[in-house]
């Protein structure tokens, strides 16, 4: 991605969730640097209101077309053109104009305003990994095609980005990729079987958004980007290991074939992550709190605990299955995690459905883009009928 003459143009699905906040908490830091083209959010439309006559972007979308009135009234005596409907945000994402999309949704939503955004050709910064989890053939090929750059903003993936900066003519052995093992590291099934969402929530070392919080404590979260890097990076799966470092301050590592391992470190802190991808390939000051190793006498580094944490080895089986098994995996976890978050059903009760789920759809090698978007929702289909006997 060339650097623009003027300021770049940044564009932001997702702008009212923990990514998108925190990304415009770095444009604030940087107003000589960028500017807001696009804003768009699911339903909060009191804050996308505040954010559109802060930020005075060309457009916002919100997705809930019941809130659209609101939306439209509040800003309607500014030049701000107000998207909503079914394909608001595949119309956001390719608005004309914009340098960088960041992909900051949650879920399968993502899918195709990015392969929208791909096809107008604008580079995407990536914090929305189902995309990838659910259809990644599809999508780095329409990227190849179209020669778009994607820049990872996941931590672990911006960290295996940054250890691979000149790094072109040499060979990754393999990808180690730290997960912090969440607030339940060490816990046993007899302790999961009662845990709340609010205990679920109490993340040790990251502020993240409600989902992708429940998927950290599963692990299902490493899980999900374990099949992210494979498409990322070209990866085979036995190119990638996950390790529990409970610090979160080396974010992954990358080892090359002469045995040499780089690591990334840093605060966890996603700004830092969020910074890089609009920036890139040049980094910008910032006032973000500092890594002080007089405050980490120690890492640890421990192998997962994948018999208790079952959705980490469900992941890595449909890793290594493929086809569309990782899609009816995270439709099912989407759902499961919806319900949990609502109180609907228990913590292990997740791991089970999404198990079930997994057995029950039938298996395609290859699917096309209408087959994933059929895989999607006959997988929610069945989670959401288990979910109701479970409940």
């Amino acid at each position: 991605m060339n650097l623009s003459p003027h300021k770049r143009r940044i564009s932001i699905l997702g702008s009212t969730g923990s990514v998108g906040t925190q990304a415009l908490q770095v444009i604030d830091l940087h107003p000589d640097q960028f500017q807001v083209e696009v804003l768009t959010a699911a339903k909060n439309a009191s804050q996308l209101i505040q954010q559109a006559i802060q930020y005075q972007p060309r457009a916002v979308a919100i997705c809930d077309e019941a809130q659209y009135p609101q939306v439209r009234a509040a800003l309607s005596e500014y030049p701000i053109k107000v998207l909503s409907g079914p394909d608001c945000l595949e119309e956001a994402a390719a608005w004309e104009g914009t340098d960088l999309l960041l992909a900051a949704i949650v879920g399968v939503a993502g899918l195709k305003p990015v392969l929208a955004a791909i096809r107008k050709g604008i580079p995407i910064a990536l914090a929305n990994k189902e995309c990838l989890v659910v259809a990644g053939d599809l999508v780095m090929e329409a990227a190849r095609a179209s020669n778009v750059a994607i820049i990872p903003v996941d931590s672990e993936h911006s960290a295996i980005f940054q250890c691979l900066a000149g790094e072109q003519f040499n060979r990754i052995e393999k990808i180690i990729l730290t997960a912090s093992g969440g607030p339940f590291l060490g816990k046993k099934p007899n302790f999961l079987i009662n845990v709340k969402k609010a205990h679920a929530l109490q993340h040790p070392n990251w502020n993240m958004g409600e989902k992708i919080t429940i998927d950290s404590a599963t692990l299902m979260n490493k899980g999900l980007e374990m099949i992210e890097a494979k498409w990322l990076f070209d990866l085979a799966p036995e190119q990638i290991e996950v390790v529990i470092h409970p610090q979160s301050v080396i974010h992954s590592m990358v080892q090359f074939e002469d045995g040499s391992i780089k690591a990334q470190m840093g605060l966890p802190d996603m700004r830092f992550p969020i910074q890089y991808a609009l920036s890139y390939p040049r980094r910008l000051v910032n006032n973000f709190p500092r890594f002080r190793f007089k405050n980490y006498p120690a890492f640890n580094f421990e192998q997962p605990d994948t018999k208790t944490f079952r959705n980490l080895a469900i992941a890595t089986e449909t890793l290594l299955r493929g086809g569309n098994a990782p899609c009816v995996m995270n439709a099912a976890n989407e759902e499961v995690v919806q319900a949990f978050l609502k109180n609907r059903i228990g913590f292990l009760d997740m791991t089970e459905i999404i198990e079930k789920t997994l057995v029950k759809i039938p298996f395609i090698s290859k699917p096309n883009l209408q087959e994933y978007q059929d895989t999607d929702w006959a997988s929610r289909e069945l989670a959401l009928s288990m979910i109701r006997v479970f409940s």
